[in-house]
């Protein structure tokens, strides 16, 4: 199972603040009445013994909200690398796209991650109110959602959220179903509150989502 590198998004949500109009519309986004839902800590002590404040996390299952995401494909030898282009994609390069095309950010930041160990691929998106006529260079389209899924509503450190697979994994095992697609993250809280602050992480929100058939 992939489990995606973490420990940089904090720089990336942080760059994610595009446009007022993008949050307002991320928050009218409603998710869809769940069918089963278990919350789950999943916490693992360090190497030294010390022991690591669980995360929280609910798992739902459902559908996924559908989205129609413009996103851009890239890779990094390091995780800093990983951060600084991520952090360029989320704040200044898909903003500029979205804008030119006159499209309205209706999500939050959404990410795919292919590899977690170097070399890093991984790709990144916003979603967007509808498919552009035509897609700037480097910049591509698609529908994600709309079909079954298990979605951890994942609350606490990036570090830490590999927590979240691992639950979902047991999930689909244990239910007897078949993952379909590729994981995806939707970065639903951002830890930087409006004072300029960072937020305790255990109130910060990441949907881990597991397609499934």
């Amino acid at each position: 199972m992939i489990k995606p590198v973490h420990v940089f998004m904090l720089v990336i949500i942080i760059a994610c603040a595009v446009s007022c109009k993008g949050k307002k519309a991320a928050k009218e986004i409603k998710e869809p009445t769940t069918t089963f839902i278990i919350k789950k800590d999943t916490a693992q002590p360090t190497k030294d013994g010390t022991p690591v404040r669980p995360p929280i996390v609910n798992i739902s299952d459902s559908f996924a909200i559908k989205y129609t995401v413009l996103y851009m494909k890239d890779s990094a030898a390091s995780s800093d690398r990983i951060s600084q282009k991520l952090a360029k994609i989320y704040g200044t390069l898909l903003p500029e796209a979205i804008k030119k095309q006159q499209l309205k950010i209706t999500g939050a930041p959404i990410a795919w991650y292919k590899t977690n160990k170097a070399p890093f691929f991984f790709e990144a998106g916003l979603p967007v109110n509808k498919k552009p006529g035509k897609l700037p260079k480097g910049v591509f389209v698609k529908n994600i959602g709309g079909g079954n899924a298990v979605t951890a509503h994942f609350y606490g450190p990036y570090s830490i959220t590999h927590m979240g697979y691992d639950a979902l994994a047991d999930y689909i095992k244990s239910n007897k179903k078949k993952r379909n697609g590729t994981p995806y993250e939707i970065y639903v809280t951002e830890p930087i509150g409006k004072d300029g602050k960072a937020i305790d992480p255990y109130k910060v929100q990441t949907d881990i989502v597991f397609p499934y058939q």
